[in-house]
């Protein structure tokens, strides 16, 4: 199982499910309450997506987006995040390479993707 995940800050109802209509076969998304976490899924190449989205994820601003499956729509959180900051044009921020559950990521820096471009930034 890959997964993807991205962080996406001050998500409006309803922009994951508008971005991903256009990306993957069959959404199952209903976000049009972003104040809870919501759970989803999709079909993409023939396997099933595991959606889940989790508000207030480092703070109140940002929800973190999951995408799980066996094959995905994007190769690396980093095309994700691209692809997610064009749709929605609001910031968006990922890890850059392998960081796993439970690893220290205080002073990790972070691609931020925004009206400035995109930067390695610390989270804070």
């Amino acid at each position: 199982m890959q997964d993807l995940e991205i962080y996406i800050r001050d998500l409006e109802a309803g922009a994951v499910n508008r971005w991903l209509e256009g990306h993957v076969g069959q959404l199952m998304l209903d976000d049009s309450d972003v104040s809870s976490v919501i759970k989803g899924s999709a079909n993409f190449n023939e396997g099933q997506l595991k959606i889940t989205l989790y508000p207030q994820a480092f703070g109140k601003r940002y929800t973190s987006l999951n995408i799980e499956g066996e094959r995905l729509p994007w190769r690396s959180d980093l095309d994700c995040a691209r692809s997610a900051w064009r749709a929605m044009d609001t910031e968006v921020r990922c890890s850059p390479g392998e960081w796993k559950e439970g690893e220290p990521a205080e002073d990790e820096k972070w691609w931020r993707l925004d009206s400035r471009g995109e930067q390695l930034v610390a989270w804070n």
